[in-house]
């Protein structure tokens, strides 16, 4: 399925692109690392039939320009971005369910705490949130070596270096409008990887995220923080088709599962498509 509706919404300092399919209860797709929109265009399209789908180029990538050069990626600043997207999109102020994947469950989770009350349900697939793992130290220096790697012999030795967050195996070819690989190695990994969500303040809100992992990717470093969080706060990590990135490879039986984890969230029967409720 084609967009319904594009657009570009100012925010400080950028231009976001978005895209919006279907209709129904508001689910913002947050994407990782390079990726822009057209990572979730399968999937998205799979979803339509249920929700009124949100996809974006996150700041600095493709299409969602900066209005200066580029610097270091901040999360907060990200999380402010969906928000702004939200109430942009959303109609007469109602709450979004989110998904985010990778970098995106970060910004995901810091959207949910800055702002609890527009968010119905967010699902965080394995956020890499590398500095609560007891090995941390270790992780955090794979990081920095790919940086160096990058900056001493360019994009492709980095990249080689990168595999060891995702069980030694190469990142798979994922659609895209623009290659932004480089401004991923140069402004968004470290900061990124670095990035540790106020976990008292996310324990306020715990009732409102779904941690989750790929069934493929259970052995892969990626996978981890999202089991230590999911028993820190009580719950069992959803899991869902293929590994990291497993929307793109199986977008109709991840997007089936996905509609199923958005279905726990309170009142949702009520709220969905092809569902009955309670009368509301």
């Amino acid at each position: 399925m084609n967009p319904s509706d594009s657009g570009t919404l100012a925010v400080p300092g950028a231009t976001i692109y978005f895209e919006v399919r279907g209709e129904g209860p508001l689910l913002l797709l947050i994407g990782g690392g390079n990726s822009d929109a057209a990572v979730f265009r399968r999937v998205a399209a799979a979803l339509a039939g249920h929700h009124r789908v949100v996809t974006y180029d996150p700041r600095g990538n493709s299409r969602s320009v900066l209005d200066g050069p580029p610097t270091d990626q901040r999360v907060e600043e990200h999380a402010d971005d969906a928000y702004r997207l939200i109430g942009h999109l959303a109609r007469r102020g109602e709450p979004a369910y989110v998904f985010g994947s990778c970098s995106g469950g970060l910004i995901a989770l810091e959207l949910t705490i800055r702002h609890a009350d527009r968010i119905r349900l967010t699902v965080a697939h394995e956020p890499p949130v590398l500095s609560i793992l007891p090995d941390a130290d270790e992780h955090l220096a794979i990081i920095d070596e790919v940086y160096r790697t990058y900056r001493r012999e360019g994009m492709a030795p980095a990249l080689v270096k990168l595999q060891d967050l995702h069980g030694g195996q190469p990142a798979p070819p994922l659609p895209e409008v623009h290659d932004n690989t480089d401004y991923f190695l140069s402004h968004v990994i470290r900061p990124f990887t670095r990035f540790v969500p106020d976990l008292r303040a996310l324990a306020a809100v715990a009732g409102q995220v779904v941690w989750a992992g790929g069934h493929a990717s259970r052995a892969d470093l990626v996978h981890r923080p999202a089991l230590v969080l999911a028993e820190r706060f009580g719950s069992t990590p959803a899991l869902f088709p293929g590994g990291h990135v497993g929307y793109a490879r199986y977008p109709a039986d991840f997007a089936e599962r996905l509609v199923e984890v958005l279905g726990t969230a309170p009142g949702a029967a009520d709220r969905l498509p092809g569902t009955t409720g309670g009368g509301r």
